[in-house]
């Protein structure tokens, strides 16, 4: 495992591991690493830099010996060496020194005075160009406003990624994005520059393949947006379409910039399915062969990739392959070893494609009985809002997944709400082990009448039946067209919803501290599909875990891509309930041809937090889905 820090869900990303992670910096450390090599190296590690800088360095550094400034470190292990006093160096006569800090300009003229003949390195050889920082201070987390993202065009498929530029709502000007394509192997196809526009932003694969005379590639894109305000996370929405008439389609979204242990929640491959994960290596420096491995949730008898990955590269593990037996409804668990920021799945069946992304499976928590036993101002609790597509067209299926090492005994209940928030059936799944095979058709506790126009479920904690919780509770959503065979997934989290008192940091916000009781999401519209046009459409869920407003009080405003607003509706939604919305029906064609092709719906809502899904939906049967995002 990399011996990196990079998130922790109370204080957010590490700023460090992102300078020392981008393209440009891994660039510049190995060309630091080559001008410094041959000859013994001493290095300085003031601020406990050192383990990251080495973990993510392409090449190594000639290290001999490790010093450190605090009395407290020295003895330490740092870099497979003993921490020496700093105040050693002198003594020592190192000619060759590396500073593992930035902005250390007044430790190494110290040290200059004190060793007048060595050269002295800082980490500020690294730094990105003044050009690209939104902060003055180097390791400010704006300065890295970065993300990947899988990108593709080849074998009939292209990719286009969809966001907006909430930086401007915090007070950015002239934001602009810095990108890198990298191929399957990990080479750079290309690097451009593109201005952020004040509303919605596109970039398109067969735009980007055309404007570079690329020929087909399959690999990931590396978003760094400069001149970010307020908000250093990189969100957006990537849809994955069948060009030329092609039949797939499908949606993924990403917020989660950084690397993690493990993942968990990728499906095991159904009948007459095969399902490939997306090994994607975040950083320069190549994954060991056997650094990632793969397993049944809850068999602790993990199966390690037998291959080297090289930096930047992509590689399709196939599951079947790895973990022969194998069959869906069981699930994988992905032993990562912080080497991939969050990967995809795809599953590939009757000639269509589906991508989605497992989550993040944390090892830093721990049953809490408080959560079993919240006060009734809380209502009930923690929920985990999943949409029910209209039940004559979809099937759906639900799937809870194991997204903590120390989850073995979960106690669920699930609730499933139609649109007018009455609550149509509720069915206690148990106390779920880790290895649980619990995929429930809601076909089995609805009669088929029921949500015909759609409706919600809501996962939660069942109380009195044993088991523990820890508030981290996730789950796999499954849509299936009934009439072919297409299909579409996502998964997500739970959380408190509407409620004026708070527990820790629920209800959460977008801005500020919690409870989060407002609303801003973002809903693409559209796109051309070859000659047909694919429909965007949002379930929007008003999900409560104790009584609140009767109804939201929603507005739908169409953005064009200058950021004016063209048309703007209202919606009221009931409490527990949802709505189903198609942009193109809601508002009119002028309207939508005056938003243009970089235009967006901001779901609004001041008085309620509002929780979403959303994908495009073609008149030939096809369907994209996955949770929205907001900001």
């Amino acid at each position: 495992m990399l011996d990196i820090a990079t998130f922790d869900a109370r204080g957010g990303g590490n700023v460090l591991y992102k300078a020392l992670a981008h393209p440009l910096a891994a660039e510049a450390l190995a060309a630091l690493a080559d001008r410094l090599a041959g000859r013994p190296l001493a290095l300085v590690d003031p601020e406990g830099y050192a383990p990251a800088l080495l973990a993510l360095a392409p090449r190594p550094f000639p290290i001999a010996s490790v010093h450190v400034q605090d009395v407290g470190r020295v003895g330490e292990t740092v870099a497979g060496h003993t921490a020496a006093a700093l105040s050693e160096l002198a003594a020592q006569g190192a000619e060759d020194i590396l500073i593992a800090s930035f902005d250390a300009g007044r430790l190494a003229e110290q040290l200059r005075k004190r060793l007048p003949r060595a050269r002295i390195e800082t980490l500020d050889a690294v730094k990105l160009p003044g050009a690209m920082l939104s902060a003055p201070r180097y390791l400010d987390r704006l300065n890295f406003a970065t993300n990947f993202a899988f990108f593709r065009d080849a074998d009939g498929l292209s990719t286009r990624l969809v966001s907006a530029n909430y930086w401007a709502g915090y007070g950015a000007r002239a934001a602009r994005l810095w990108l890198r394509l990298f191929d399957a192997d990990g080479r750079v196809l290309a690097t451009w520059e593109e201005a952020v526009p004040p509303a919605g932003f596109a970039v398109d694969s067969a735009a980007v393949r055309a404007r570079f005379g690329l020929g087909p590639f399959t690999g990931q894109l590396f978003l760094h947006v400069v001149g970010a305000a307020g908000h250093d996370v990189v969100k957006y929405a990537l849809d994955t379409y069948g060009a030329a008439g092609g039949a797939s389609l499908s949606c993924t979204h990403d917020a989660n910039a950084w690397p993690a242990d493990r993942y968990a929640g990728i499906p095991a491959p159904d009948t007459e399915e095969r399902v490939v994960l997306w090994l994607q290596n975040s950083h320069a420096t190549s994954i060991p062969a056997g650094a990632v491995s793969f397993d049944r949730m809850g068999a602790e008898s993990p199966v390690a990739y037998p291959h080297e990955v090289a930096g930047f590269a992509s590689v399709a593990v196939d599951m079947g392959t790895l973990l022969p037996g194998l069959a869906w409804p069981a699930q994988i668990e992905m032993r990562a070893g912080r080497h991939v920021v969050r990967p995809r799945y795809e599953v590939m069946r009757a000639g269509r494609r589906r991508i989605a992304h497992p989550n993040v499976e944390r090892a830093d928590l721990r049953p809490d009985p408080a959560i079993l036993a919240l006060p009734a101002a809380l209502g009930r609790g923690f929920l985990l809002p999943l949409p029910v597509l209209p039940r004559g067209r979809f099937r759906t299926l639900i799937q809870p997944t194991p997204m903590a090492t120390t989850q073995a005994a979960l106690p669920l209940r699930l609730d499933v709400f139609a649109a007018d928030g009455s609550l149509a059936a509720s069915r206690v799944l148990g106390v779920l082990p880790r290895n649980h095979d619990v995929a429930l058709d809601l076909d089995a506790i609805l009669p088929g009448d029921a949500l015909a126009e759609g409706g919600h479920a809501e996962l939660l904690y069942a109380r009195d039946i044993g088991g523990a919780a820890d508030g981290w509770l996730h789950a796999l959503v499954r849509a299936e067209a009934r009439d072919g065979p297409h299909a579409a997934e996502s998964s997500f989290g739970a959380h408190v919803f509407n409620t004026l008192m708070t527990w820790r940091d629920e209800p959460q916000s977008y801005s500020g501290p919690p409870p989060g009781l407002s609303t801003r999401l973002f809903l693409k519209l559209g796109m051309p599909l070859g000659k047909a046009r694919a429909k965007s459409f949002a379930l929007l869920i008003y999900p409560a875990s104790a009584p609140w407003h009767p109804t939201s009080q929603t507005r739908l405003q169409l953005t064009a891509g200058s950021g004016a607003v063209v048309a703007e509706t209202p919606l009221a939604i009931p409490c527990s309930g949802s709505a189903l919305v198609v942009a193109e029906d809601v508002f009119s064609d002028a309207q939508i041809e005056a938003a243009g092709p970089r235009g967006y719906v901001l779901v609004r809502d001041a008085t309620c937090r509002l929780f979403g899904y959303h994908g495009l939906m073609t008149a030939d049967g096809r369907f994209s889905l996955d949770h929205m995002f907001g900001f």
